[in-house]
């Protein structure tokens, strides 16, 4: 425990036979659950995990207890008994998987065997799950291959024990070493993702949006739907997005960047970003349409979308003009060149307005 709140750690694994134990071996001691998914690894990754149940690595202090069953059905708790009763139902939308533990509920170590690989966001999601089912407070995702350290877990976790922030995420592009560490093409795609998740999460002084390194509330838990978390290399994203819409507070906690510890790379930056870059783009519109107008209406709705309109009102008269210009002896009609020119000033004018309502309609979250 920590601060009396309980703390697991998620950790996503697929294929580290040669580094989970190091994962397992290194876990703080104020860890109550270390929560291993096993993304259906064709390595030992399971049997490697499972040689650590008889040892001290998997002795916890306290029996952690299944929540599901908790609440009974009256009439000034239904509200509750519905919610529970859904929780019961939600284990239909994840990846089929087992527990392979005989006793969950005593074991420090829990492992978790998805039965066909379905990506890292998935993993998570699974481990979220099992968190959320056992009431979890706290819960922190580590990589399975040992790139993250430790030591840095307490950092991450302390905002929401202390400070009852809903999402800690660690920064390695603050640390006075990012330029130096992390690999420049990694550098390069992080920050163009990061841009661009700026404006689909909302979270607009968020800077290092790719890392993995976080940790979560039970009641931010409760507030999305986890099993629709993005399954795969854009997961970190499209938390953002889900959060936001929930009105979840963020903040972001300074990191080191760790590199060449034995860890393989499985992620192709050259794919993941036009990928995630799609992913983002319509995550930036549920964003408007579930947040703006669904849950809290707001003039920034009307804005951003008269922008968009706009903007594709302009596009014929664009084509025109630059028609007219590519065509010898053409001339280009002054009437359209001025509807172009105040439809192009008055939505880019609107697109900026909107997203300086955004900006601050979401300074409240980010701590």
């Amino acid at each position: 425990m920590l601060k009396n709140k309980t703390i697991a750690v998620v950790v996503p694994a697929f294929n580290e036979e040669l580094q989970i134990g190091r994962v397992i071996e290194t876990m703080p001691e104020f860890v109550d659950r270390i929560i291993i998914v096993n993304d259906n690894s064709s390595d030992q990754t399971a049997e490697i995990v499972g040689n650590y149940f008889n040892t001290n690595y998997n002795k916890s202090t306290f029996v952690i207890e299944d929540i599901l069953d908790k609440i009974e059905n009256n009439s000034y708790n239904r509200a509750d008994y519905i919610v529970q009763e859904g929780l019961k139902r939600e284990m239909k939308y994840f990846t089929p998987s087992e527990v392979t533990n005989e006793n969950p509920e005593k074991d420090r170590i829990i492992l978790i065997n998805q039965e066909k690989n379905a990506g890292v966001g998935a993993a998570i999601a699974r481990g979220y799950k099992w968190c959320k089912d056992y009431g979890i407070e706290c819960a922190a995702v580590m990589a399975g291959d040992g790139q993250m350290d430790p030591q840095e877990l307490e950092s991450i976790c302390i905002p929401v024990i202390n400070e009852g922030i809903d999402y800690v995420k660690g920064n390695r592009l603050i640390h006075r070493s990012s330029w130096l560490v992390i690999p420049k093409i990694r550098y390069f795609g992080n920050s163009i993702l990061s841009i661009l998740t700026k404006m689909a999460s909302g979270y607009w002084h968020v800077s290092d949006t790719q890392t993995g390194y976080t940790a979560i509330s039970n009641s931010a838990l409760n507030s999305i739907k986890i099993h629709k978390i993005y399954k795969r290399y854009g997961m970190p994203n499209d938390m953002l997005v889900k959060l936001n819409i929930a009105f979840c507070t963020l903040k972001e906690v300074e990191i080191k960047p760790v590199y060449n510890i034995g860890e393989k790379s499985k992620m192709n930056v050259l794919k993941v970003i036009p990928t995630v870059t799609w992913l983002l783009f319509r995550s930036f519109f549920k964003r408007l349409w579930v947040k703006y107008l669904f849950r809290d209406f707001h003039p920034l709705f009307i804005l951003y979308n008269f922008s968009f309109i706009i903007g594709l009102a302009c596009i014929p008269f664009a084509v025109d003009i630059i028609e007219k210009i590519f065509t010898p002896g053409s001339k280009i009609v002054s009437n359209n060149l001025v509807i172009f020119v105040f439809l192009f000033i008055s939505g880019f004018q609107s697109f900026l307005f909107a997203m300086w309502m955004d900006i601050q309609d979401n300074d409240r979250l980010y701590k």
